[in-house]
């Protein structure tokens, strides 16, 4: 592969990653306590995307575009995953708004989320979203040269586009912490979780009913 392919291959990615999706969504919500736990989701996410790169370069997700039956549950499953995630975080939003739970002088909140608990999210998130190993299988195949290792390049390929969308994440995640330093009012954060939360639960509807069509 040469390294004007690598770069077209890695804008394209960037491209992708600059289009909100349900990883995005994800780690904005979980980022708004722990900017920690965000990060974490972002490598999650990164990780599930190597994942995939590995599954194309083995030939299996050519699986995904053969049979119409397993993408249809694969998106099921997917959405349910975004509403289980957009419902819980909804009740611990309003758990934490009953219990009179509200910052404290020096800034802290109770954590929704673990490292660990937003790393798995991040990770469970990317592995369900089936349009991942698609977007693999219809455009991977266009940078792999003639004669050369499929599964090796499929993985430099995942790699390149788990760092980047690793990176943009990250600062997603960043930002959303730092902007909830100056709106951490228990009002403004109680609507901020519900929104986020709510976005989630209709993106995992959408995807079930989109699955449950096709």
């Amino acid at each position: 592969m040469t390294f004007v392919s690598l770069l077209a291959f890695a804008g394209l990615c960037l491209m992708l990653a600059l289009i909100p999706g349900p990883d995005t969504f994800m780690v904005l919500r979980i980022s708004l306590n722990r900017v920690g736990a965000g990060i974490s989701a972002a490598a999650g996410s990164g990780t599930g995307a190597l994942v995939w790169a590995a599954l194309v370069g083995l030939g299996l997700a050519a699986i995904l575009e053969q049979s119409a039956e397993v993408f249809r549950w694969i998106k099921i499953a997917g959405g349910l995953y975004l509403l289980y995630l957009g419902l819980s975080s909804f009740i611990k939003a309003r758990k934490a708004a009953k219990a009179g739970i509200v910052a404290g002088e020096d800034g802290n909140q109770p954590l929704a989320y673990s490292k660990r608990a937003g790393y798995g999210a991040g990770l469970l998130s990317t592995l369900l979203n089936p349009k991942v190993g698609l977007f693999y299988l219809a455009v991977v195949p266009q940078f792999i040269p003639h004669g050369a290792n499929t599964l090796a390049t499929a993985m430099v390929l995942g790699l390149t586009l788990a760092v980047i969308g690793f990176l943009y994440l990250a600062t997603i995640a960043i930002v959303a912490y730092k902007a909830m330093k100056w709106l951490r009012k228990p009002k403004v954060n109680t609507l901020i979780e519900r929104i986020s939360s709510g976005i989630l639960a209709v993106l995992g509807v959408g995807v079930m009913a989109s699955g449950a069509t096709s």
